[in-house]
């Protein structure tokens, strides 16, 4: 017989790890909406979505335009991509 348990935790951030997770959970919104509209249109086109590897790199790209993807995790936001 199979039993399935669960376990529960609560942490406590402080007013710093609050901002960053803020604003990790808020890039990684950012960047997989980015990437599915481009994946839309690029499926209406030609009839092929992206690949994984063509989005962590275009990523890499957006990275260097906008300043503030860089002050996350990059795990996170290549998380975001799969």
């Amino acid at each position: 017989m199979l039993i399935n348990k669960a376990y529960k935790f609560r942490i406590y951030p402080t007013i710093e790890q609050e901002t960053q997770i803020a604003k990790t959970i808020g890039c990684a919104r950012f960047v997989f909406n980015r990437f599915l509209g481009q994946w839309n249109d690029t499926y209406k086109e030609t009839g092929k979505g992206l690949t994984y590897n063509s989005c962590s790199v275009e990523l890499t790209k957006l990275k260097k335009e906008l300043v503030w993807l860089k002050e996350v995790d990059s795990i996170a936001l290549q998380s975001s991509l799969k």
